[in-house]
């Protein structure tokens, strides 16, 4: 087959193929289906602007240059995702059920599954809830602790005749549910991979008292992965496969290392002091013996971003697994509904640009805050709230975010200047939104489901160009189309724009 850039380059002889055509044929029916499902519960299809004004909302923004009679020139933006003309149509209470196939823009990297432009099915309710008054046991997985419900209900309908008519799958009534904070604990990312297991272990309470102070004392967790030869024999040859290019250190453990293994550990400098009785107590905790192998790594007590090291690690066994042809992963799609997610981040350098050192919107500062964490927001404890956001994950990959919003407008007024501290000017764009709010609106909240990503999983492709017709590279050009391109001073100076160099 030719090369991706010659294929891009004439893509309207690559659509020939029966593969891409029966893709799109694919797309149009999933789309046909999802409008079906939405009108069926109320929902309005609204079309909203989509050049809008630039704000501080998280991503990167495409700009489009206007003529203008004034001194400076003047810009539009792409709209990153509908978020405000749909808020606003609630606030407006014309609309409670809003729906459109939306196209959005952004100006980032390019992945297999991402591009500048990409479409998601855009939804915002009114009268969503705020999660139930009575918290349930925060140590219970499984659990939906927050408000949304009605959302969620609604999405996972979506999700269940899609899979239902067009994979012949009967999914579950009620998709498993599980907290950011056990997300990254248990498998080191916040869109886990539950097709299989090699969850991570906490080691810290299982060390003498001294060594466990010094790991409390720096805020940090030991843990690790062990690859028991007994129960996960198909992942030992990937796991030494995967050793030379990990941060992580792997151990082999074998009769002779078996009572020696952790204080010859080089994680943390305490660990030698270890005694082979101490040792053999966490071998027997965590089932370590003779021909596994172990892999050890420290990270912050409290989770952040994404993903952990140890994460990463067991993505790469299992895929080096499947290489070889040792370990083959279920095709049985796992749902997996995300919560509770930190509102508030300094770990995002996506966000970094905007951020410039102060805290970031984890999703988008619009998200509201659990009702039981408010009082810690106005306290100033930023690092310890949680937001109303909800993830879907479908084996490992996110295709799907949303939250409750903040309905208040005080409440919004104090996230932009006391938490995220947002100047006058950066705060500007937003003022329509908070009139809005101030003039009453309904508790509200909604959900984007990226709908490229969810076609590439039906179609059983790797990449989103799959199932696009006209899609961008990689690095967000267009070979068919030759853009972007250059533009001719003259007509620069139109906009008021005046060329120099980026180099």
């Amino acid at each position: 087959m030719a090369n991706d850039a010659l294929r891009a380059r004439y893509r309207y002889l690559d659509l020939r193929r029966t593969v891409l055509s029966e893709n799109l044929k694919l797309r149009s029916k999933v789309a046909q289906t999802v409008r079906e499902v939405l009108h069926e519960q109320d929902f309005i299809e609204v079309e909203t602007p989509i050049l809008l004004r630039s704000s501080p909302e998280g991503a990167r923004e495409f700009l489009v240059p206007t003529r203008t009679t004034s001194n400076d020139p003047s810009f539009y933006a792409l709209q990153q995702s509908p978020q405000q003309p749909k808020q606003l149509l609630i606030c407006s209470g014309s609309v409670d059920r809003y729906f459109q196939l939306a196209k959005c823009f952004r100006d980032e990297d390019g992945r297999k599954d991402r591009q500048p432009e990409f479409t998601q099915i855009d939804m915002e309710m009114a009268f969503v809830s705020w999660g139930p008054r009575e918290t349930p046991d925060a140590k219970s997985s499984d659990v939906w602790r927050i408000g949304g419900g009605e959302v969620r209900d609604v999405v996972e309908t979506i999700i269940r005749q899609i899979w239902q008519k067009f994979e012949n799958i009967s999914l579950p009534n009620g998709f498993m549910v599980m907290t950011y904070n056990e997300s990254m604990t248990r498998f080191g990312s916040d869109k886990p991979d539950t097709r299989f297991g090699l969850e991570i272990s906490d080691v810290t309470p299982l060390l003498p008292e001294k060594q466990r102070s010094i790991f409390e004392g720096n805020k940090e967790v030991l843990e690790c992965i062990v690859i028991r030869k007994a129960k996960d024999g198909q992942f030992i040859r990937a796991s030494r496969a995967c050793k030379p290019d990990s941060p992580a250190e792997g151990i082999d453990i074998t009769k002779t290392t078996v009572d020696s293994w952790l204080s010859h550990a080089t994680t943390h400098d305490s660990l030698k002091e270890l005694s082979p009785e101490e040792i053999l107590h966490v071998n027997s905790i965590l089932e370590v013996a003779p021909g596994d192998y172990v892999w050890l790594s420290r990270r912050p007590r409290t989770p952040r971003g994404g993903s952990t090291v140890l994460g990463e690690v067991r993505l790469r066994i299992s895929e080096k697994a499947q290489a070889f042809n040792e370990f083959e992963i279920t095709k049985e799609p796992h749902f997996l509904w995300i919560t509770e997610f930190p509102l508030f981040t300094q770990a995002d350098a996506d966000k970094e640009f905007l951020a410039k050192g102060r805290w970031s919107s984890s999703h988008h500062p619009f998200t509201a805050p659990m009702w039981q964490d408010i009082d810690a927001m106005y306290r100033g404890e930023v690092e310890s709230v949680r937001g109303q956001h909800y993830d879907l994950v479908l084996n490992g990959v996110e295709i799907g975010g949303g939250s409750v919003r903040v309905h208040d407008a005080a409440m919004q007024e104090f996230i932009f200047t006391h938490v995220l501290k947002l100047d006058e000017t950066e705060k500007e764009p937003f003022q329509h939104l908070l009139h809005a709010l101030q003039c009453g609106a309904p508790p509200h909240g909604g959900i984007a489901l990226g709908f490229d990503r969810m076609m590439a999983m039906l179609c059983k492709t790797q990449s989103i160009r799959d199932v696009i017709a006209f899609p961008k590279t990689s690095t967000g050009t267009d070979l068919l189309f030759r853009s972007p391109a250059p533009i001719g001073k003259e007509v620069l100076i139109e906009y008021g724009i005046k060329p120099c160099s980026t180099k």
